[in-house]
């Protein structure tokens, strides 16, 4: 993990020292959350808001790194009782390859860590049933309206397991546990 952390700070570092141009942003949006995996599981509405650098490496290509807070979770039943809403909110930190087909149209992917903030269920604190280090990789693309004003249309796949229960018996169980998918619609500004 240690390793992981450091060889993104070095790039990020890199990519800094060596960037043509950054430019910092905000941005805000909505995102339709649920959980993938062997679950039973509504999606419900939730939101992201936060800031990231753009920082231009060549010509089509920027890194870039975001820091968002996103309301995460699903719907879900128990048997004789009405929807459940289980909210999980995250510090999310992806850093993103952001590739220019045109100066209007992008498309980016990359990686994405996430730090739970909160966990509840209908109100009730429920963090320590959750992981608190959440992994993602996200895909999407965008449109630029002008050099400033964006939007944007992602996509984040969970690659681990948010339930804290130890661990797996088999990989089968891994591959069933929930992760989170999250589909999110954002507008962005650069200063």
């Amino acid at each position: 993990m240690k390793k992981i952390i450091l060889s993104a700070v070095a790039i990020m570092a890199f990519a800094f020292s060596n960037a043509q141009e950054t430019r910092f942003g905000i941005k805000g949006g909505v995102s339709l959350t649920n959980f993938s995996g062997d679950v039973e599981a509504n999606s419900k509405v939730g939101f992201l808001v936060g800031g990231f650098a753009e920082i231009k490496i060549i010509d089509r290509l920027s890194i870039q790194p975001e820091l968002l807070f996103s309301s995460q979770g699903a719907k879900y039943e128990y048997i004789g009782m009405d929807n459940t809403n289980l909210n999980l909110n995250y510090i999310n930190v992806p850093v993103l390859a952001k590739f220019y087909i045109t100066k209007e149209f992008t498309v980016e992917g990359g990686p994405q860590i996430g730090f739970l903030v909160s966990a509840k269920d209908d109100g009730e604190d429920v963090k320590d049933f959750y992981k608190s280090v959440d992994f993602g990789f996200n895909f999407g693309a965008g449109y630029n309206f002008t050099d400033n004003l964006s939007v944007g249309l992602r996509y984040t796949v969970g690659l681990s397991g948010v339930v804290d229960r130890g661990d797996y018996d088999d990989i089968d169980d891994y591959y069933d546990s929930a992760k989170n998918s999250v589909l999110a619609l954002s507008l962005a500004y650069k200063f």
